[in-house]
């Protein structure tokens, strides 16, 4: 490893975590050192450090203590990332934290102001957006070639057994929203740009878990565009695009379909084209959960690159506040009934508006 290489440790080394070590492992030619993991279960812990050849920890102080490191990546249950966050905020490390930010707004702020005060670099692991499939049709949406985009619908609907790698599901007091809805909610930001106020139909199909498994949210984005985004763990599709996300796009010259398999069908000034819009596997990837697993890999790449040239990430903290803020307004919707604005996050809590009833 080349001298001046980022030294980045990982927090939590569970299911989803393996696709960010292989990701940073992967990255060691564009200037990252994978230099240390860390997990409260020691045999998690020791299981990656010996598969990545890297020492291992069962406490995030320790680690934090005795490895020289330039950054953070926090992989564990968002109940404990506030904690963790502050930790490695409080040491100067640059901190990358996995979604949901945090278990609350309250808690998310509190990261954002701590990163704020120390002059600490922020970025939430929101990494729908990075997927290749999505960033070909923001760079579609970019080139003109619809026009202004004034209405879209973004899914991801699958009946894959999610529960089977992480029953906790089954418990959440919030889940399909909280879980999965935030992605979708974040690209429909990507996508259509902030939103003005949300509405939200939730459903509980499955008798065995304990919150909503499927959301229908209506959203009217600042620049008068609406969008349907729709996340489920229900549905009975055959074939099940899992892991995908479908997206259709209409703006005034034409439109973007993104169908099963990666494919984009892009209809401009009266003109059809259909391509194919996937990426190789890695040595690491699976058919199955490539475009996931790509996508966590691309956020990685642009992370390290956004800290390599010390610039903000395209989802810091600050921005993902505002895909925080319209999960919070979505249950509040689904809740009482009625569209909610979301809330506004300016700096400081004293000029923090919160979700409102729309006018």
């Amino acid at each position: 490893m080349a001298s001046g290489a980022i030294r980045i440790g990982v927090i939590g080394c569970g299911f989803y975590a393996q696709n960010h070590l292989h990701s940073w492992k992967d990255l060691a030619s564009e200037g990252v050192m994978l230099a240390a993991v860390c997990d409260v279960d020691a045999g998690k812990a020791e299981a990656a450090g010996r598969a990545f050849d890297v020492p291992f920890y069962t406490e995030a102080a320790a680690l934090l203590a005795v490895e020289r490191l330039d950054a953070v990546d926090i992989v564990t249950r968002h109940d404990t990332h506030r904690a963790l966050c502050e930790l490695a905020i409080a040491k100067g490390v640059a901190t990358i934290v996995q979604k949901p930010f945090a278990l609350s707004w309250e808690d998310c702020v509190a990261i954002v102001e701590a990163a704020d005060k120390a002059g600490v670099w922020l970025a939430v692991h929101e990494n729908f957006r990075f997927q290749t499939p999505m960033r070909h049709v923001r760079r579609v949406i970019d080139s003109g070639a619809i026009g202004t985009p004034s209405w879209a619908r973004i899914m991801f609907r699958t009946g894959f057994d999610v529960y089977r790698t992480q029953p906790y599901f089954y418990d959440e007091e919030r889940l399909a929203i909280a879980d999965v809805g935030i992605h979708v909610l974040d690209l429909a930001r990507f996508f259509l740009g902030e939103v003005g106020r949300i509405s939200c139909e939730t459903q509980r199909r499955n008798p065995k878990v304990r919150a909503e498994d499927t959301a229908t949210m209506l959203l009217r984005h600042r620049s008068g565009a609406v969008s349907v985004v729709e996340c489920t763990y229900e549905a009975r599709r055959d074939p099940d695009p899992f892991p995908e996300t479908l997206v259709e796009i209409e703006g005034d010259n034409g439109s973007i379909i993104v169908l099963p398999g990666s494919r984009m069908r892009v209809t401009s000034n009266g003109t059809t084209t259909e391509e194919d819009i996937g990426s190789p596997l890695r040595s690491w990837t699976s058919d199955r959960w490539h475009v996931a697993q790509e996508g966590a890999f691309v956020a990685c790449r642009h992370f390290l690159d956004c800290l390599q040239r010390g610039v903000p990430a395209e989802t810091s903290g600050s921005d993902n506040l505002r895909t925080y803020a319209l999960v919070d307004a979505a249950y509040r919707a689904a809740e009482e009934h009625r569209a909610i604005v979301p809330t506004l996050w300016e700096g400081s809590p004293s000029v923090a508006s919160k979700g409102r009833r729309a006018q």
